[in-house]
């Protein structure tokens, strides 16, 4: 039953959306939503992009400006006053200053840009169209689920899942502390403080490149803020009897606290910004999961189920636009795939086809439009065929970021070197019983290096940056409203 506050809350944010429609009549926007879980390249898809934009950069698929009809694009102020703006210029100088990757995204941020175009049309008159980029955690989507979850469910499946693969391992110190817990006990602030670190450390654990696991929520677990130490992350999963939460108990405690999370993180987001986006991209590092092994690549797939399963999909209309607006384009994206030779590709994105599958069927029953591309927002490398005793093989050229290796050798960052990433299977099921030796267990011999950022090209004054279908993502996502 909604209460008088759910009914306001609804009222508030239809007067917003009606505000927005009408504003959108005169003066169009697209609101772009930028997530992928940690290491995806966020925050460099969002600076290449805005660089290739105010740049006139070399992007031949996107038709709107290798057609020419893009006259300008240009930064307009930070139209929302509660939400930090994206910070374009200090990551740009990261990579063509420094050649290091920003950092990584820690919480949301935003930024706006006008382009002015012409029509497709001939007489139409020319037009601004506003694109707010909206930059976001993708672990904060696969809290979007919990909304829909009571604290025993959430913590029967995430018991679950933690005595599951490697996952039972890392997890083992915090069943430890679990297992002399008494739910039915007196609520205990210092056992709730002991379990939600333990628990925040096997969280923690399952990032970690040597595992790569993906499925990770509370994502505010991994990326406090100023909720560090607050009674809203300081809870855990216990195991629970089949019977209501006793009063002044420990269950009653931490399902106090769960259902806080969900009223102080998970809704405000999803209220404020998730609900109003128009299009999304999805950036996905499945290299990493491959380095770390078949049950990474299996714990990525359930991620992204999740992730796409959080979207309202459909097509756009008057009143979507004003009630509940759709997401009616959703671009995955397989990020890093300069670190592939380009005739493994295609073989990535089927890939990403094949993980998300399941999700993507049940959005474009909805309407939405779905596709998948494999690119380099920002390209770190360049192919070659280098010479080894009679073979001539197909090689990428470029620096590896300092204390990279492969095959037990060190690189120092400033050398530049051919490697041989190898291929990716044809069929994609292979990769979720491992290939090539790549597993977690070998820490050294990773096949996919990571690469510092190119240097700048003299060819065109260093203004835009190397890319690998960036073009083909823009197309999809921004195309058809600049025609």
């Amino acid at each position: 039953m909604p209460t008088l506050a759910d009914i306001t809350e609804e009222i508030r944010l239809a007067a917003r959306a009606f505000r927005e429609f009408g504003a959108g009549l005169i003066n169009p926007t697209v609101r772009l939503g930028v997530t992928g879980l940690s290491g995806a390249g966020k925050t460099v898809f969002i600076t290449a992009l805005v660089q290739h934009l105010l740049h006139g950069g070399r992007l031949p698929v996107f038709e709107a400006l290798a057609g020419g009809r893009i006259a300008r694009a240009r930064l307009e102020p930070q139209p929302d006053d509660a939400v930090p703006r994206f910070d374009y210029e200090r990551h740009l100088d990261a990579l063509t200053q420094e050649r290091r990757w920003p950092e990584s995204t820690t919480r949301i941020s935003e930024l706006r840009l006008a382009i002015d175009y012409q029509s497709a049309k001939r007489g139409a008159p020319n037009r601004t169209l506003t694109l707010d980029i909206v930059d976001y955690p993708g672990e904060w989507l696969l809290d979007l689920p919990l909304l829909t979850m009571s604290y025993p469910q959430w913590s029967a499946a995430t018991l679950k899942l933690s005595r599951a693969g490697p996952r039972a391992m890392l997890a083992a110190p915090w069943h430890r502390q679990l297992a002399t817990l008494d739910p039915a006990g007196p609520e205990d602030e210092q056992a709730a403080l002991q379990s939600a670190r333990l628990f925040t450390d096997y969280l923690n654990a399952c990032r970690n490149e040597r595992y790569a696991m993906r499925l990770l929520p509370p994502g505010r677990f991994l990326m406090p803020g100023d909720l560090a130490g607050s009674p809203a992350l300081t809870f855990a999963p216990l195991e629970l009897p089949d019977r209501e939460a006793p009063a002044g108990s420990l269950f009653a405690m931490m399902q106090r606290r769960y259902e806080s999370y969900k009223d102080l993180v998970v809704r405000p987001f999803y209220r404020e910004h998730f609900a109003r986006l128009d299009r999304q991209i999805v950036l996905v590092d499945a290299l990493a999961a491959f380095n770390a092994g078949p049950d990474a690549v299996k714990d990525l797939e359930g991620a992204l189920v999740a992730i796409l399963g959080s979207f309202r999909t459909g097509r756009s209309s008057i009143l979507s636009a004003l009630f509940r607006p759709r997401i009616d384009r959703i671009l995955f994206a397989a990020t890093k795939a300069d670190h592939l030779h380009h005739a493994n590709h295609d073989r990535l994105e089927r890939f990403l086809a094949r993980v998300t599958e399941r999700a993507i069927a049940q959005a474009k029953f909805a309407g939405a439009q779905i596709d998948v591309v494999a690119l380099a927002a920002v390209r770190a490398t360049r192919e070659a065929t280098v010479a080894r005793g009679r073979e001539r093989l197909p090689a990428i050229v470029g620096t590896p970021l300092k204390g990279e290796s492969i095959a037990g050798e060190r690189f120092d960052g400033e050398t530049e070197v051919a490697a041989f990433p190898g291929e990716l299977p044809d069929d994609p099921a292979a990769l979720f019983a491992g290939f090539r030796g790549l597993t977690a267990a070998d820490e050294t011999d990773y096949r996919f290096l990571r690469f510092r950022p190119p240097a700048s090209d003299p060819a065109n004054g260093g203004q835009t940056l190397p890319h690998i279908r960036l073009d083909r993502a823009l197309q999809f996502l921004l195309g058809d409203r600049l025609a």
